[in-house]
């Protein structure tokens, strides 16, 4: 699980121009931002997409309970949530769901965060553009969360490292 911050401020990327044309890139920075949550299960490539208005301990804490309830977490289902180590998933206002285990990774390391992986995938029709309102903004995100969760097998190429353990049969 990880969240990434995106807003007004326009994701930009290199393009491929003819010889002798300078790059177009149209740009009108804001300084709004949305937050996209995203869970992933590595072995299966299965994720599950959250748009945020912001982040801290009372919004995580219902972003879990929500993400327990879609995933049926309790007694006979358990899971076991890699996360980093950001200020308000460790926030005394986080109430853990039975069931739900959280596994915190070494600060600084976001190379060992699966659902790291996915932030280029889900900027990806956000590149090169520029947004007049999170409304907008909003919308294309939308769609690309519905369209990622559809696309497991990419998912799966993105996040399942090597060294990732699978579960047992």
């Amino acid at each position: 699980m990880d969240e990434h911050r995106l807003g007004l401020k326009p994701v930009l990327r290199r393009v491929w121009t003819p010889p002798g044309e300078a790059p177009i890139a149209v740009v009108d920075p804001g300084y709004e931002w949305l937050y996209v949550a995203a869970f992933v299960h590595p072995e299966s490539g299965t994720s599950s997409f959250w748009l945020l208005s912001g982040v801290n301990g009372p919004v995580f804490d219902l972003l879990l309970k929500a993400f327990a309830e879609e995933q049926g977490v309790g007694r006979r289902k358990r899971i076991l949530l890699v996360l980093d180590q950001a200020g308000w998933h460790g926030s005394s206002e986080v109430e853990l769901f039975p069931g739900l285990t959280l596994i915190f990774l070494p600060a600084y390391s976001p190379e060992l965060q699966p659902a790291e992986r996915l932030w280029p995938l889900v900027d990806e029709p956000l590149a090169n553009r520029a947004f007049r309102t999170l409304t907008e903004l909003e919308r294309v995100l939308e769609d690309r969360c519905v369209r990622l969760t559809q696309m497991s097998e990419v998912i799966r190429a993105h996040t399942l490292f090597h060294w990732w353990p699978l579960a047992q049969q």
